[in-house]
């Protein structure tokens, strides 16, 4: 179980990278929760002050997320982040300066929210396309589960730590210890072996448009379902860091200390959905991704009337664990159904439907807590992104054909009943564009066309495999007996029926639904 579950930690470059991000989130998360704090001193407990703050934070991914995913499909992924990396901690330094001195306003947290969150727009969307050259593509899901494993221990220890280190000293120390912490990845790119990483041929970097992503997007439904499911849920569903540090200190009356075991809870709870994707080696279903999101938008409708500060602890715990796996399920869905030189402008384009609309959903979500209180806009969010799930449910079965069954003999369940293979339209099935005239395998070695004979069987054999698993996730058979067809072109001349493997579905989606109910 172990070794499965951190077998991407085998690779050496991961391994550092890992261990980078999991220092810096750290003090990331200290900085964050010691500066919601500090905004709700200066502003007189004021969640519309708090909402500003992360709106100013999150408002650069709004602006500069996009360009940022062309940079990284053009240019050195780890050149960049040592670059963002460094402007991000000399920046949290001065800040840190700024707050121990005892001289920091109000304005002051809002111009360093801005600039923190112009460091942040560069490195987020260039780090989630790197993670593909750390490990090869088998290793990917894991990969990718234990970066959003790394984020949620952050999550738990940071805003634990700040609370403490709040109850015993005050804000500056806690700034001071957090900018620290937040050089550590700046040595730890430095410290990879570029001749070890994964990359896509060179060729492929040129001419990258931030217009062409766009349109690869819009041909891609399944890409497009994911995307604009998180772009509801993101802007709405995921204002914990307004929500939280004023129903803590307005609602419940707590100290600093409290509202670090609310911000705790809710990290554990996403640890475990971290970590339980961690094990997923495929691609995952679109039903698993859409019944993550209606179990998500429950539980945080939930805790908008949670009558005391408990049972909001308890309910925190589920609804983070769905909501790092409803992300991740996400994330996965896009990162692994993309071809390797759209990676980055597409990952900008998730970061930016997921992070960049932080901006409006934090400004609504201060004034809505400001207006009606803060319950009101937490169950309200939760009763949005419920909406939209229930709706991304309708579009997908609309499209496909499929049905949903309650059976009602015996044990009551939800069960997913696919249309049959012969009565798919050929519209139906997702477009994918090759691009490339020839291949070119993401291998060790700066993108070298895979040429190795030793090589091809293996791909092979995953390439038929891939295959293999998107006809049984097109006609919902649990297997494919015969020869794998060849990929057949639509109306357009692109080829379609391209390996698109769709995990966790059937039973996995099910439970999902059923747990959503």
């Amino acid at each position: 179980m172990l070794s499965t579950t951190f077998r991407s930690l085998t690779v050496r470059n991961y391994r550092i990278f890992a261990t980078g991000q999991l220092v810096k989130l750290v003090g990331v998360w200290m900085m964050f929760t010691a500066q919601d704090w500090l905004v709700l001193d200066l502003s007189g407990n004021s969640p519309g002050a708090l909402g500003t703050v992360t709106a100013l934070q999150f408002l650069p991914v709004l602006l500069l997320t996009l360009y940022s995913g062309r940079l990284a499909d053009r240019y050195d992924k780890r050149k960049l982040l040592v670059a963002a990396n460094a402007v991000f901690a000399v920046t949290a330094i001065v800040f840190a300066l700024l707050v121990a001195s005892g001289a920091v306003v109000l304005w002051h947290v809002y111009l360093f929210a801005v600039l923190l969150g112009i460091a942040n727009a560069v490195e987020t969307p260039v780090r989630q396309a790197f993670v593909s050259e750390l490990v090869e593509l088998p290793l990917l899901p894991n990969a990718l589960a234990l970066s959003a494993a790394t984020f949620n221990c952050a999550r738990i220890g940071g805003p634990a730590l700040a609370g403490v280190a709040l109850a015993v000293f005050n804000t500056g120390p806690v700034f001071l210890i957090a900018t620290v912490l937040a050089i550590a990845p700046v040595f730890s790119y430095l410290r990879m072996r570029p001749e070890e990483l994964y990359r896509a041929g060179a060729a492929a970097k040129k001419g990258a448009r931030v217009l062409d992503g766009l349109q690869y997007v819009r041909r891609r439904p399944d890409l497009m379902l994911p995307i604009c499911l998180m772009a509801a849920v993101g802007m709405i569903g995921f204002n914990f860091p307004v929500t939280l540090a004023a129903l803590a200190k307005i609602n419940f009356h707590a100290g600093p200390s409290s509202f670090g075991l609310l911000t705790t809870t809710l990290a554990v709870g996403a640890l475990g959905g971290a970590l339980a994707g961690s094990a997923r080696r495929a691609r995952p279903g679109v039903y698993l991704v859409i019944g993550a999101a209606l179990a998500f938008a429950v539980l945080e409708f939930a805790v908008g009337f949670a009558p005391n500060f408990l049972v909001a602890m308890l309910l925190l715990l589920p609804t983070g664990f769905f909501s790092i796996y409803l992300a991740q399920a996400a994330n996965h869905r896009v990162q692994m159904g993309v071809d390797a030189e759209y990676r980055g402008r597409v990952m900008s384009l998730y970061v930016l439907v997921f992070l960049g609309t932080t901006p409006i959903g934090a400004s609504v979500t201060g004034w809505w807590g400001e207006r009606f209180g803060v319950p009101a806009s937490i169950w309200c969010a939760g009763l949005v992104c419920f909406v939209a799930a229930l709706a991304a449910l309708i579009w997908q079965l609309r499209v496909s054909g499929d049905r949903i069954v309650v059976r009602w003999s015996g044990r009551p369940r939800v069960e997913l009943v696919r249309r049959a293979r012969d009565e798919v339209p050929a519209e139906d099935v997702p477009v994918v564009t090759v691009i490339d005239e020839s291949p070119v395998g993401a291998v060790a070695g700066a993108g070298v066309p895979a040429t190795d004979e030793a090589t091809k069987p293996r791909a092979d054999r995953a390439d038929r495999a891939a295959v293999r698993t998107a006809h049984a996730a097109e006609t919902g058979a649990d297997r494919i007996a015969g020869p794998i067809p060849a990929p057949r072109a639509d109306r357009d001349g692109l080829a379609v029926d391209r390996a698109e493997p769709d995990a966790d579905l059937g039973q996995s989606e099910g439970a999902a639904l059923s747990s959503a109910r």
